[in-house]
């Protein structure tokens, strides 16, 4: 039973009895006829293998039968000529492993008969509202025939709860595949601090990591790259990467490669002209502290509350040694006075979606982490470049570290280990 299969028995397991349908991703236009890049949705993907658009996987569970059918573009000459190889029906079936395969203007006719009799139907609402409108529609006609013995399912039921837990716990295989995508990362992120410098260009960085990604069978970014020189990299979310890179200011770079379908997630921030100043390397190991102690208590059981205290209260006391805050620890923590320069969280779940799903808390407490869950560590320090109650040396500083993190019952495997963040590794990197 190959990888595929064997996640659908899960599902199965799950639904028995119902049934389950996801669809792919809807293409998303770019402008006038002009399409993005196609990228499969994540759920749908890990139960099939396939990245075409424009397909429905429907999952039948009963008591005495399992069965699963693939609503699929059937092989079109023409169309492939433009587009590109389809699988059709005869390759739904034979390439992954799919009982029954149909074309997909069949699905409108074949939904009723498939939904018959089943109780529970497991469909996620509001992503695809062309799918939306044909399940109401299709009930709707069910429910109308219910005098003719027709019977429509009576209970709607969300599929990401069952399939969102199976995605948070990664197996061996899916850990194998982060590891990758953390190596082709790395090579990137290292090409780039050799090649960042005084008068290159934000663009000119993003370049660098695009091309290494690429070249290491990276098949896309996992997220628009932050390539944040000077006072941009205290947004948190900078995107444009325009602006020229200045002698004696340092650049952040938040970007990961995404690999057979799973995300790397990593920042590193380094001086542009390969040597930190003395208030850089202060705030610098500040955040290091912070990061290096939450990766620590990243373990089975913890959770993100925890890792998010650690890394506060190493970062209040490095602020306070500073003097970028007053007062005693307790009471800036209490009060989260912090969050002036520290306003976001310590991290998140990591996996076929940067932000990658599963739930973050449990009977109304935060969640305990498990073996096998990958989480993101990332503090940072912001500091504005017009706040005139710190010193200027420290205006328009920003600063955050993030690793890949794999949880297990001991200690936490750092899956980006080896991209340079000590202050000695940045500068002997940044040299080349």
């Amino acid at each position: 039973m190959n990888l595929f299969a064997q996640r659908r028995q899960a599902v199965y397991d799950a639904i028995t009895p119902g049934i389950a349908v996801f669809p792919t991703a809807a293409v998303a236009l770019r402008n006038n006829d002009v399409e993005h890049d196609y990228r499969q949705d994540s759920d749908f993907y890990y139960l099939t293998g396939l990245d075409e658009p424009d397909c429905v996987l429907v999952l039948v569970a009963t008591k005495k039968r399992r069965q699963s059918l693939l609503f699929v573009r059937p092989r079109d000459a023409k169309k492939e000529r433009w587009d590109g190889i389809r699988s059709g029906v005869e390759g739904a079936t034979r390439q992954f492993g799919i009982d029954k395969a149909r074309a997909i203007e069949q699905l409108p006719t074949q939904l009723p008969q498939l939904l018959g009799g089943a109780e529970r139907l497991f469909y996620r609402l509001g992503v695809r509202s062309d799918l939306d409108h044909l399940m109401i529609t299709t009930l709707t006609s069910m429910r109308g025939k219910g005098r003719r013995g027709v019977q429509a399912p009576t209970h709607l039921i969300d599929p990401a709860t069952i399939v969102h837990e199976l995605r948070l716990h990664k197996s061996a295989h899916e850990q194998k595949l982060m590891r990758d995508a953390a190596v082709i990362s790395r090579d990137a992120h290292v090409q780039a601090m050799r090649f960042t410098a005084p008068g290159k260009y934000e663009y000119e960085v993003e370049g660098v990591l695009r091309q290494q990604f690429l070249q290491g069978g990276s098949e896309r970014v996992a997220y628009a790259p932050i390539v944040g020189g000077g006072a941009n990299a205290t947004v948190l979310h900078y995107r444009s990467n325009r602006d020229r890179l200045e002698d004696g200011s340092l650049l952040l770079i938040d970007a990961g490669c995404e690999y057979h379908y799973y995300a790397s997630d990593i920042t590193r921030t380094f001086p542009v002209n390969g040597k930190f100043s003395r208030p850089q390397r202060a705030l610098y190991e500040v955040v290091l502290e912070a990061q290096l102690a939450a990766i620590e208590k990243a373990v089975a059981g913890a959770t993100f509350t925890d890792l998010q205290e650690v890394a506060v209260a190493v970062l209040v006391q490095g602020l306070l040694r500073l003097r970028l805050l007053r007062g005693t620890k307790e009471k800036i923590i209490a009060n989260k006075e912090y969050r002036k320069f520290y306003m976001h969280g310590i991290g998140h779940y990591l996996g076929m979606d940067v932000h990658d799903v599963g739930s973050y808390r449990t009977k109304k407490k935060p969640r305990p982490f498990e073996p096998g869950t990958v989480i993101t560590v990332e503090p940072g320090l912001y500091i504005d470049a017009h706040d005139r109650s710190v010193p200027k040396a420290y205006r328009g500083l920003g600063i955050r570290i993030e690793d890949d993190i794999l949880i297990t019952r001991k200690a936490p495997l750092v899956l980006t280990h080896d991209i340079p963040k000590t202050v000695k590794d940045v500068e002997k990197a940044c040299a080349g």
